[in-house]
């Protein structure tokens, strides 16, 4: 006699395995439990550090957190000692451009030569943001097809790298070598024709003359391409004049059309009318609003945001850190030329022309100094800021002429954005939830990371050294974890397309 199973009783058996591991996942892959035990946790809800805390993970997500003492750490739990190290949520930058889109001279060539590689420099960039504690990015301008296909890669665990949101073309306006981007009148090459038209993606030039009814159905088929949010030129991309590029009605049925298809909504407006038209639309946020053509944000507009919690993505790196000291040491030297020429004519001095006044304004910075007030009262009225750097890649390294400042390089763009919100008058405590929650609300995704808490996304970083006592300490990097998982740091970019070796 036989004591095995019969084929039918085994095939039953093999059955139920298939249906429970559908359901549950696979029963012999229980999730990783890792406690990281012993740190200083700043959670990003902006509240008092967690001292000597403990938190546990399951796989992806946090189980739990809170003192040590308040913390049951399972028995088997991998535990991360990091006593005397600070804990806080993986950085969140809401204003990044991860693909090549553009640009003059040698990086016109750049696009050029490397246009058939956009996912490699896609990915590469996202894997520099991640290695810098920046586990999160709103790309709000670029090519959405590569920038949704490694998106994709990434939330499928294919791919290592930052988690991605994006909005693909700036909505009215015909990509990097159409007037209405970069005043390029023609006649353009096939290639830029081709280019525009890859980046614009049916939502171009073309918009600015739509009726209402017609943009809600443009809007939409532009949505089913898979942005994540939505951003619009309220105003041109171009300044001196800044031109309006959809009336009241037209910006409220791309806001309105968005919003019912589930999707966030911001402008780039840069005039004050401009500005004030989106947000009468219903805007939920704004690109760089302490920019306004060298004009001062008016208090009905800050109160506006504040009230509304409008969400201001601030141009931070280019405005603080090494920037403004580049602008303060060229004004000087702009007002002593300036001065020593008036000085030196031989003649009276003409009536400056217009043009000649825009330029003497900008050798002196004018504009730089006018958006940096206008941070500083968005601040201070508590309006919700986050940090938006306009990352970019620039010209390739074997056709660069010359050297790109490091303000607006992925991943360190962040980190000055962050600690330029501290020189503007926040705390460093303050500068983090900018850094962290804020983003997270601009992303739509406060229920699964831009803080740390149970349920959460395990996404943090483990510093050396305490960024309440200086806020640069967030330079100070030994650890990232994006959900749940440490990232081997010094392995990215795994591929080095456009970027140099640090």
């Amino acid at each position: 006699m036989r004591f095995g199973r019969s084929p039918r009783v085994v095939r039953a058996a093999a059955l139920a395995v298939l249906l429970l591991g559908s359901r549950f996942g696979p029963l012999a892959a229980q999730a990783p439990v890792t406690a990281i035990v012993g740190a200083t946790v700043i959670d990003g809800n902006g509240g008092t550090p967690i001292r000597d805390a403990a938190i546990v993970i399951s796989g992806a997500r946090i189980t739990a957190i809170g003192s040590r003492a308040s913390v049951t750490i399972p028995a088997g739990a991998t535990r991360i000692d990091a006593a005397g190290q600070w804990v806080v949520p993986g950085f969140i930058d809401t204003n990044v451009h991860l693909s090549l889109y553009g640009g003059q001279n040698e990086r016109y060539e750049t696009m050029v030569r490397y246009q058939p590689r956009f996912d490699d420099i896609v990915l590469e960039a996202a894997q520099i943001d991640l290695s810098y504690g920046i586990t999160t990015v709103r790309d709000s301008y670029g090519a959405l097809v590569p920038l949704t296909r490694v998106r994709d890669r990434i939330n499928r665990g294919e791919a290592v790298g930052t988690r991605i949101f994006a909005a693909g073309n700036i909505l009215g306006w015909s990509g990097p070598y159409s007037f209405s981007f970069s005043r390029v009148m023609g006649p353009l090459t096939p290639f830029q024709e081709q280019m525009n038209d890859f980046i614009a993606q049916g939502g171009g030039e073309a918009l600015m003359n739509m009726t209402p009814g017609e943009l809600r159905t443009a809007i939409s088929a532009y949505i089913d391409r898979g942005p994540d949010f939505l951003k619009y030129g309220g105003t041109s991309h171009f300044s001196e004049p800044t031109f309006i590029g959809f009336s009241t009605e037209a910006q409220k049925a791309i806001v309105d059309e968005g919003h019912r298809r589930g999707r966030f909504v911001e402008t780039h407006s840069t005039s004050i009318e401009g500005l004030r038209e989106s947000l009468a639309a219903g805007i939920d946020g704004i690109q760089h609003p302490e920019l306004l053509d060298g004009r001062d944000l008016p208090d009905d507009i800050i109160n506006t945001i504040k009230a509304r919690g409008v969400i201001c993505s601030m141009l931070m790196s280019t405005i603080t850190g090494p920037a403004w000291q580049r602008h303060l040491k060229a004004r000087d030297e702009a007002l002593k030329k300036a001065a020593e020429a008036k000085k030196a004519a031989k003649q009276p001095v003409r009536e400056p022309t217009t043009a000649e006044k825009r330029k003497a304004a900008a050798d002196a910075g004018d504009d730089l100094e006018s958006r940096r007030k206008n941070a500083v009262a968005l601040i201070r009225a508590g309006a919700i800021v986050t940090p938006g750097t306009d990352s970019y890649w620039a010209a390739a390294p074997e056709l660069t002429r010359t050297p790109k400042m490091p303000d607006q390089d992925h991943g360190t763009g962040t980190i000055l954005a962050i600690e330029g919100f501290v020189e503007l008058g926040m705390t460093p405590l303050e500068a983090i939830t900018a850094g962290t929650k804020n983003g997270s609300i601009a992303a739509r995704g406060q229920k699964d990371f831009g803080t740390l808490e149970a349920g959460k996304f395990a996404d943090l970083v483990i510093l050396t050294a305490d960024p309440l006592a200086d806020i640069h300490n967030i330079q100070k990097v030994a650890s990232v974890m994006k959900e749940g998982k440490v990232i081997d740091r010094a392995t990215l970019p795994q591929t080095r397309v456009l970027s140099a070796v640090r």
